[in-house]
């Protein structure tokens, strides 16, 4: 057991969906590849230029706090976030620091401190990026990503496993798609993830060591778990784990040192003079209770649902977190009339099918199981031609010869055949599956049960 405790609060930024910038009239195309294209004399910072805020990116924060059961601000302003750095075209960022939009809230077991919103930095690309010049070794910016909402949440430092805090980032990212304010692609850098690592021997937090830009959930768990262990290395020799800023190194899969770690007063954060103060109460848009009914069912509401129809948590996990197929099992469950029904369905869904289909043929498939009219074999070589060529399922069955035999006196002769060949002794479900093989998977394997139990026994 290791003697070391650790502590894990995260800091994730997402950036939102919105058609424009958070302060300006630039297009928000986070695809956009052509360099320095959406943008304006706001976004760049040009001296005599007032910013303008976006309702809906605010809109979208709110949305999110009331999904994570947090309390609304009913007071807000934007601060400026000073220091300076290429990326920052103003000098200083528009954030907010003593009144977020949102205060508490959980997610995932666990507890949120605050929800914030700012805009997001341009975009450096440096020389081992692959972004340098044929000749020179200049790094460059593209201001594209200049200006973009950025939503900010904070956890309370309460995450003492990797496993929990990748989970939930991956929970995170799954609400932001379910509510629609942002795409959260990792891949892109549209979710952010930065760990504050510490490790202590005893109750008390260690040293925080905050580990910035972490883009995939594997790197989340990576990235803890080496700190975790770099820092216990540390204490067992004695030493002092030191504060700072640490990157993470996908293909070393280790932390390693950038700088040291700001505090907030070094950010001289002042409210920003040009911005308006924001009264949500006030504000007929962002009522909490209209809020509250224009939101979708939640993932974890969605899961419990789900399962109440009776399908195995598995199942409920894909349903909740691939829209398509929750869709498809829907439209699907609403069709059948029993629990028994629906979790037959969903065994099909899952197990075989590729790809999406028409719910008529999955509900003709299961009640065709249900009368007997159809065995287990059969309905899957049928959802196989309805995943290739679509079509009837009954004119599937009969076309391709698939009606599941029932008849005793038709499954009779299987019987004496299978004990003309077989040794006396041989188990009743042995027998079952050679008779089945005979009928070429159509016999019924209920019948046959009770045809053979009669003469073996």
């Amino acid at each position: 057991m290791n003697k070391y405790k650790l502590t894990v609060g995260l800091e994730i930024h997402a950036e939102l969906n919105t058609r424009t910038k958070m302060f300006c009239d630039s297009k928000n195309d986070p695809d956009e590849t052509r360099p320095n294209v959406n943008i304006c004399p706001v976004c760049m910072g040009h001296p005599g230029t007032l910013p303008v805020m976006n309702y809906e990116a605010i809109r979208s924060v709110l949305c999110l706090g009331i999904a994570v059961g947090g309390e609304l601000a009913s007071y807000t302003e934007f601060d400026r976030k000073n220091y300076f750095y290429p990326d920052i075209p103003k000098g200083y960022q528009l954030s907010q620091y003593k009144h977020p939009l949102v205060k508490g809230g959980e997610l995932s077991r666990v507890d949120i401190t605050r929800i914030h919103l700012e805009e997001d930095t341009a975009k450096s690309i440096h020389p081992a990026d692959g972004g340098a010049r044929d000749k020179g070794d200049e790094s460059l910016i593209d201001f594209n990503r200049a200006g973009v909402p950025l939503m900010e949440l904070v956890t309370e430092p309460v995450i003492h496993e990797a496993e929990t805090a990748a989970r939930f980032a991956k929970e995170l990212q799954l609400l932001l798609t379910t509510l629609g304010i942002g795409e959260a692609n990792m891949d892109k850098g549209e979710m952010r993830v930065e760990a504050n690592v510490s490790v202590s021997s005893t109750d008390k937090l260690g040293t925080k060591v905050e580990v910035k830009n972490l883009n995939s959930f594997r790197s989340v768990e990576r990235a803890i778990t080496y700190e975790f262990e770099r820092q216990s290395s540390i204490l067992d020799r004695g030493e002092v784990v030191t504060q700072e800023t640490r990157g993470w190194d996908e293909n070393k899969g280790e932390t390693f040192s950038q700088r040291l770690k700001e505090e907030s007063h070094d950010y001289r954060y002042f409210p920003d003079p040009d911005l308006p103060k924001l009264f949500i109460s006030e504000i007929p848009e962002f009522n909490e209770e209209a809020l509250k009914k224009s939101l979708p069912e939640l993932p974890e509401a969605k899961r419990a649902r789900l399962i109440a129809l009776g399908i195995t948590p598995e199942h409920a996990e894909i349903y909740a977190t691939q829209p398509e197929w929750g869709t498809l099992f829907d439209n699907t469950s609403k069709l059948l009339s029993s629990q028994d029904s629906i979790r037959l369905a969903s065994n099909y869904i899952t197990s075989e099918l590729k790809s999406p289909i028409a719910v008529e043929g999955i509900v003709d498939t299961v009640r065709m199981i249900e009368s007997g009219e159809l065995s287990s074999r059969g309905a899957k070589e049928v959802l196989k031609i309805l995943s290739e060529k679509g079509g009837d399922v009954k004119t599937i069955v009969t076309e391709n010869n698939l009606m599941q035999i029932s008849d005793r006196g038709e499954l009779g002769k299987f019987v004496e055949e299978v004990l003309k060949e077989e040794k006396k002794g041989a188990p009743v479900q042995f027998l079952v599956g050679q008779a089945m093989k005979k009928s070429g998977g159509r016999a019924n394997p209920i019948i046959l049960q009770e045809l053979f139990s009669k003469i073996v026994s």
